[in-house]
């Protein structure tokens, strides 16, 4: 029963163990989560065990939910059926312990402890992989995932084959999972980082004893899995992941706030849109945003909408600003305007006219940023209520 301040009920969880062929330990690690957990909120799935194991669970059956696969369909699989199980029931956490026999139950509050303190977040109980007794084979496949989670999620963890875990179910509604063995334990962590679900490493204890543990993993069939698996996350990383997280919803929510600003005046907005379509069109090409990003932090402008307006530059629009500065030029000049053709606007006419470009250039410039402020700010002032506190 429980016992510790931070109960499975406190994060509305329930606790998965996935089993196959592990008579040894089974028994033991199911009287020990009883003594942190009520029977019923603890979920074992049976996957086809062939040995005891359906006779051990017939002697909690009554209090426990039991789940079977026939025939065996692997790890993976029964955790799948699990977690949809456990969103049926309404449950928002689930811990998961492998019923090896190298987890203690009794790290349990330690577990829940954290998912209180951290609601949404994945807790990983973190094994020290290096202490005595932990195979080789563990501790390199552990070093190899860990390596390949960093590069398909920026997330550095100590340790992410541990099956001791504390999974918010929310976020598992909008992933699709699809592996059926050991690998789904990295693709469901992979995609739950997609989805900026925070992770906290929580150090547990783990115990290898050769004597009674019995290991499914087959090296070289599941480390193919693996690879493979690992080797889609990384291609689906580069090409949807990383644009993602470089324009992720916390950036997109700072750019939007910064571009509607509820307590900046409208006129400052259309004195930065003014001012971002005046640095977009003056002869300074390369260096606009070089040399207008500071004065706008210095003058205080909507950054967002001046950087936005500065993008009048883009190649489409060029042709027009330089056919725009010609004009201003000969008529500022001269007093006369004589029609250009926008195909004689030629690298070599306007290094002929240098002058007269720059100086059409500031002027045009010059007009646009009125013209732009003047429209900007009848458009804002019909469409947009002042703010009763302005931002000055």
């Amino acid at each position: 029963m429980e016992s510790s301040q931070a109960s499975i009920s406190s994060i509305s969880g329930c606790v998965i163990i996935p089993t196959y062929n592990n008579e040894r330990t089974l028994e033991r690690v199911l009287r020990g989560v009883l003594e942190y957990v009520p029977a019923e909120h603890v979920i074992v799935v049976n996957d086809g065990s062939t040995d005891t194991t359906p006779d051990i669970l017939d002697r909690f059956k009554d209090a426990i939910t039991i789940l079977v696969n026939e025939p065996n369909r692997g790890k993976g699989y029964s955790l799948r059926k699990a977690f949809k199980h456990a969103l049926e029931k309404g449950y928002e956490h689930a811990l998961t312990i492998d019923s090896d026999g190298q987890h203690y139950p009794s790290d349990i509050p330690l577990l829940l402890e954290q998912s209180v303190l951290n609601p949404g977040a994945v807790i990983m109980g973190s094994r020290n992989m290096e202490q005595e007794g932990v195979p080789q084979k563990s501790s390199f496949g552990n070093k190899f995932s860990n390596f390949w989670f960093k590069v398909e999620t920026w997330i550095t963890l100590p340790d992410t084959q541990t099956g001791f875990r504390i999974y918010p179910l929310k976020p598992m509604k909008k992933i699709w999972l699809f592996t059926n063995k050991f690998e789904l334990e990295i693709e469901v962590i992979v995609k739950l980082a997609w989805r900026f679900v925070p992770f906290i490493a929580v150090p547990i204890r783990v115990k290898y004893d050769p004597d009674e543990r019995v290991s499914h993993f087959r090296p070289a069939r599941d480390f193919t899995r693996i690879s493979i698996l690992n080797t889609f996350l990384v291609l689906t990383a580069l090409i949807w992941y990383y644009p993602r997280k470089l324009f992720s919803i916390r950036t997109w929510n700072v750019i939007k706030h910064e571009a509607i600003k509820p307590e900046e005046s409208n006129v400052k907005k259309a004195l930065s849109i003014g001012f971002g379509v005046f640095m977009g069109i003056v002869p300074i090409w390369g260096f606009q945003l070089l040399i207008g990003i500071p004065l706008a932090v210095l003058f205080r402008m909507n950054k967002v909408l001046f950087i936005a307006a500065a993008n009048i530059s883009i190649p489409p629009m060029i042709p027009f600003i330089i056919y725009g500065s010609f004009l201003s030029g000969q008529l500022f000049l001269t007093g006369e305007t004589n029609a250009l053709q926008l195909t004689d606007l030629s690298l070599e006419a306007i290094q002929s006219n240098a002058y007269q470009y720059v100086v059409g250039a500031c002027v045009f410039a010059t007009v646009a940023f009125v013209a732009v402020f003047l429209l900007s700010f009848g458009l804002l002032k019909l469409f947009r209520k002042e703010p009763n506190h302005i931002d000055t």
